[in-house]
């Protein structure tokens, strides 16, 4: 459950813990409640910032201004600030375009996920080049498993006229080695991958310190 932010300790609402802590320490829904500033008398702003975590989540650099103000205490101002802070962060960091040799290079895209209560499975579109077009969460799951069925992970990548994907999932647990849902659920999406002529690159399992590749560890053969 979400905490209200007058339940939250003075020095670590969002803004304070940013101040004083540096903008790495915060989650991103408080990172987007920040951007927020307040809520409405209906919706705590840190309630209002899940809401939009998913949202963005869902969409990856795609979101857009109606995806966001179809919250209520989303107006235009406030959608303006937080596609702005995207863009403004999408031009320095461009997960779009990243080279991808090595599934560690895909990490510093994904990492932020590992600290999510719950399992995000999610695909990351690649080009012929080897570089991303785009990063979605496919589905959210319990802690243990987020369901995924192959025709989520390639809707998005099909529009994308990507070449291939990388799919990852964190996993709230902490270990990395892969279950035997997971297993079955990379043959899956392999063998689809195959028939629409896109390749599963490499199924990464991973946590705040750690990583599991499928690729390096030769189970995708």
């Amino acid at each position: 459950m979400n905490k209200h932010i007058k339940d939250i300790p003075k020095e670590d609402r969002p803004r304070e813990k940013l101040l004083r802590k540096g903008a790495a320490a915060l989650n991103d829904q408080e990172l987007l409640a920040v951007m927020l500033g307040k809520g409405t008398p209906e919706l705590d702003v840190m309630a209002l910032a899940g809401k939009l975590v998913h949202v963005v989540d869902e969409k990856g650099i795609d979101v857009r201004k109606e995806d966001l103000s179809s919250f209520g205490g989303v107006g235009d101002a406030k959608a303006a600030l937080i596609l702005a802070a995207i863009e403004f962060a999408r031009r320095r960091i461009k997960p779009e375009g990243a080279k991808i040799q090595t599934p560690a290079d895909l990490l510093p895209h994904v990492r932020h996920y590992a600290d999510r209560k719950q399992e995000h499975f999610l695909c990351a579109s690649i080009n012929g080049a080897n570089e991303i077009l785009n990063i979605r969460v496919v589905s959210i799951g319990l802690i243990d498993r987020a369901p995924v069925h192959p025709r989520e992970v390639f809707a998005d990548a099909l529009a994308d006229r990507a070449a291939a994907v990388i799919v990852a999932h964190n996993h709230p647990s902490g270990g990395i080695e892969p279950s035997a849902h997971d297993i079955e659920a990379t043959a899956q999406l392999k063998a689809a991958g195959a028939v629409l002529g896109i390749t599963l690159l490499d199924h990464i399992i991973f946590n705040r310190t750690n990583y599991y590749s499928f690729l390096e560890a030769g189970k995708l053969l």
